[in-house]
């Protein structure tokens, strides 16, 4: 049964020459599980919030998107209301209730539900999700992971034929994120809801997915099953980069047969077509500079009194002009370290020291002339104007010196930016303070994967002007292939520290797909330039 059928859609923003959405056509059918990807600003945002009615941003439409044999504007509200369900990219702006059953309740409260029916409904929904041992909590004292699972169940137990999700996994650690696709995938199989979901981390979410759409400029320019997408973009670099590793080996090595999705293929692929005579590649040893730019001595934070220690004897020494990456769950404390750092928290014992100086002796905001800077993990608290102009103009900010293009981007109000445009313009906004320390909390959320090679760039051009970059981020596959060293945080403090190919090959969970696809055939390959080397260098099997 066809449940969406997209025809011919366009949008075009107020005030705006070209369309955000350019002749979009698709249909998908009960229990389809379709992933959307493409490039930052491609329109991928726009699109999906033009098929929730409660949601389409202001300006002018053509086209059809039909919902089970009807126009989409001609659904009674209730139905538009609870058949077309909708998860959004920050899990802190859908929450609208201090309680966790209060969230679940609240649509079907709004919906007038009867109070019998809407408690079966969220027992039921809250067993399903083994929200049970949280059910009676604070929404405030989820975690991110927590909250975003909140949001899905409390979409779901509206009970909707089409659910809509843009960029869920972007604020998820690893383990959260894997976790939450796949429950999306039993969703789509248990309960025949269609699920379309638009994604930049897509290592997870490709294989699982009946089909892939891929968004350009705001065009359609892919409809296939994955497989199919990858084999007829694969000279399409800027698209291939954000594919799942064992996909982006096969094209780089171009040696043709089936296209592996999964790490098991990906494993097969390699060892089914290359030797391991040689395997581990010789890495130059890292050395770093003897002084410290940022060190943590015996930290200790608490948000309340009466409450448990976020910070928990945290002791780190980062060193001058390194790339330093913290990885970690969500809730284990890697943003208040950052935020401690940075001056914005007081912890209530230890010292803190931002090149050798403690930060109490930092005064009349010396600590941020020219010295330390920070990316916050929610960037809109960056923008006070109306424009990306006008707030990059107040900073001082040079944009003939700025490592990478937003020029289009100059004249838009920032909160009608996407997710990854946001995080441009921020950074350049950040980067006019000329830091020698720049902490950054999630740079690569909402990022496609050629952006983020931008971003890498841009954070490797800092260091070589001697630069010290201090990056919180769940993404390891960023981590892996950027950072000098990186450091895995648990309960609030760090647990172990080590160099990308001393990190990454010692993880199960926290490592990156290349890691898992040739350990115990290579040794020690973490990025994918080391598993094309590695192949090359044994050569095909005879």
């Amino acid at each position: 049964m066809e449940i969406l059928a997209v025809r011919d859609l366009s949008f075009t923003y107020p005030q705006c020459s070209s369309a955000a959405v350019k002749n979009v056509s698709f249909t998908l059918e009960r229990g389809d599980f379709a992933v959307l990807c493409g490039a930052t600003g491609s329109g991928k945002s726009t699109f999906l919030r033009m098929l929730k009615r409660e949601l389409t941003p202001l300006g002018e439409k053509k086209g059809s998107i039909i919902f089970c044999g009807t126009e989409l504007s001609q659904l009674s509200d209730r139905k538009a209301a609870s058949e077309v369900g909708f998860v959004m990219q920050n899990p802190e702006q859908q929450i609208v209730t201090d309680k966790v059953w209060h969230e679940l309740a609240f649509g079907l409260e709004n919906m007038g539900t009867p109070p019998d029916e809407i408690s079966r409904r969220i027992a039921e929904m809250a067993s399903y999700f083994g929200i049970g041992d949280w059910y009676d909590k604070d929404t405030a004292q989820l975690s991110g992971g927590q909250k975003q699972l909140l949001n899905l169940a409390s979409v779901l137990v509206m009970q909707p034929k089409l659910l809509i999700l843009d960029e869920p996994t972007a604020q998820l650690d690893p383990i959260a994120a894997a976790d939450f696709i796949s429950t999306v995938r039993r969703l789509a199989d248990d309960f025949s809801i269609t699920v379309i979901m638009a994604e930049h981390r897509l290592e997870e979410v490709v294989p699982i997915c009946d089909r892939l759409l891929v968004m350009e400029q705001g065009q359609l320019i892919a409809s296939a099953p994955p497989a199919e997408v990858i084999a007829a973009l694969k000279s399409r670099e800027d698209i291939l980069c954000g594919m799942p590793a064992a996909s982006r080996l096969y094209a780089r090595l171009g040696i043709g047969g089936a296209c592996p999705l999964t790490v098991r293929e990906g494993r097969a692929f390699i060892e089914n077509n290359y030797s391991n005579r040689s395997p581990q590649l010789q890495q130059d040893e890292y050395t770093h500079k003897s002084n410290a730019a940022l060190e943590f001595g015996d930290v200790y934070f608490r948000y309340e009194r009466s409450g448990r220690d976020i910070l928990c004897g945290l002791s780190l020494r980062i060193y001058e002009n390194e790339l330093f990456c913290i990885l970690g769950g969500n809730g284990s404390g890697k943003t208040t370290a950052l935020s401690a750092a940075a001056g914005l928290l007081r912890a209530y014992s230890g010292r803190i020291k931002v090149f050798g100086k403690k930060l109490k002796d930092y005064r009349n905001r010396s600590l941020y002339k020219e010295c330390l800077a920070m990316l916050p993990q929610d960037v809109q608290t960056v923008f006070l104007k109306s424009t990306v102009r006008e707030d990059l103009k107040e900073c001082g900010a040079d944009l003939s010196v700025l490592p990478y293009d937003i020029s289009h981007l100059l004249d838009k109000h920032p909160y009608d930016l996407s997710g990854g445009e946001q995080q441009l313009a921020a950074l350049a906004k950040v980067l006019a303070a000329k830091p020698k320390l720049l902490l950054l909390d999630e740079p690569t959320k909402g990022l496609d994967a050629a952006a983020k090679q931008t971003m890498m760039t841009v954070l490797r051009g800092l260091k070589e002007k001697g630069v010290t970059v201090v990056i919180v981020t769940h993404d390891v596959e960023f981590a892996a292939a950027c950072a000098d060293r990186c450091a895995m945080f648990f309960g609030g403090r760090i647990a172990s520290v080590g160099t990308p190919h001393e990190f990454f090959p010692q993880n199960s969970f926290y490592t990156t797909a290349v890691s898992r696809m040739t350990r115990g055939f290579y040794d020690g390959a973490v990025t994918l330039e080391d598993a094309a080397e590695l192949c090359r260098i044994n050569g095909r099997r005879e």
